[in-house]
């Protein structure tokens, strides 16, 4: 049988699968069915300063809320609680405690001091690594590129000389040239790289003419951007590289490794087919490997990455000039008569 095991970040793994960060983590049944279908690892929900923040706005409200009543018109005891970090806290060390994979804490903040704050107080708890998730949404015309990408450098360093354990980073695709970036940041010793996050965007009702922010999960060819940069990476960078968003099968897991990715994380599938699609995922997994005769991942991890190709631009612009040669292809599989 096919040896399906990993190693992310340094820590070695059973095989490639991760739960990435989601509320999925919050329902001990549901942990319990996938460590039992075979999941590696999991990334425990992330947390987030400015949750924090909006809920300490809420508490000091709910407590000025009665500064002003007398005896008569307010309980003595007010129905209101504020645990601030240390709720999710709890919850993630206890997680630890009573799973048998390795757990990694996912963090999200807005200052500095605040990033190394809660990456010191999440490697308290006995995770395993540390996932930072760096995102900026540009509001101001005056501010560069450069003073973005610089300021999140300074973080992950900061966060990096205060902690420990392994340090990922959860990265968008929205930089001016993404492949220098995480270069920069390799070479600062990040421990691995999540490609890509998956934000929730604005909607809008024509009909009530307002903002509605919709649930909705990834699409299962979304993870074809991922799949780019990954094999743009493998062989060029010493730290881990973990594919993200629209994996969906065991096939986009096998295309994936075949790019050169170490990992990948999963959670839309989940939440569509059960955790009990763990194993279906692993068991077509070491199929395929049976069939083409791997014995390990490592026999054809990287196999198709830019580095392993001859052709030098399959992952470039000159795909795209390969596919317009080619233009009348799209009639012949989406006839207009």
């Amino acid at each position: 049988m096919a040896d399906l095991s990993t190693t992310y970040m340094g820590v070695k793994l059973k095989n490639p699968l991760i739960l990435g960060a989601s509320n999925l983590v919050s329902k001990p049944e549901v942990i319990k069915e996938l460590e039992e279908a075979g999941i590696a690892a999991i990334i425990y929900k992330s947390l987030f300063e400015e949750q924090i923040q909006l809920e300490g706005l809420q508490f000091d409200e709910d407590l000025n809320e009665y500064a002003n009543r007398n005896s008569e018109m307010g309980r003595i005891f007010p129905d209101i609680t504020y645990a601030g970090p240390k709720e999710h806290i709890y919850n993630l060390k206890k997680l630890k405690q009573s799973t048998s994979v390795p757990v990694f804490a996912s963090l999200n903040a807005l200052y500095e001091t605040s990033w190394v704050e809660y990456a010191k107080l999440l490697e308290e708890t006995g995770v395993d690594g540390l996932e930072l998730n760096l995102y900026a949404t540009p509001g101001y015309f005056e501010v560069g590129a450069s003073s973005i990408e610089e300021k999140q450098y300074q973080i992950v360093k900061s966060v990096k000389k205060a902690v420990k354990i392994p340090v990922s980073v959860k990265l968008s695709p929205f930089y001016t040239n993404t492949l220098n970036f995480i270069k920069k940041l390799d070479e600062a010793g990040v421990d691995g790289f999540v490609l890509f996050n998956r934000f929730f965007q604005p909607e809008i009702d024509i009909e009530k003419e307002v903002f509605e922010f919709p649930w909705e999960l990834t699409q299962s060819r979304d993870h074809h951007l991922s799949l780019r940069y990954v094999g743009l990476l493998n062989g060029n960078i010493e730290g881990s590289i973990c594919g993200s968003r629209g994996i969906y099968s065991a096939e986009d897991v096998i295309r994936l490794l075949l790019a050169g990715a170490d990992v990948v994380q999963i959670v839309s599938v989940l939440y569509k087919n059960q955790p009990s699609f763990v194993l279906t995922i692993l068991s077509e997994i070491q199929a395929w490997m049976d069939k083409k005769g791997y014995t390990c991942l490592d026999d054809f991890r990287g196999k198709l990455s830019r580095k392993n190709l001859k052709d030098p631009y399959t992952y470039q612009r000159a795909q795209y000039v390969d596919i317009l040669m080619k233009s009348e292809e799209i009639f012949k599989k989406y006839p207009m008569v």
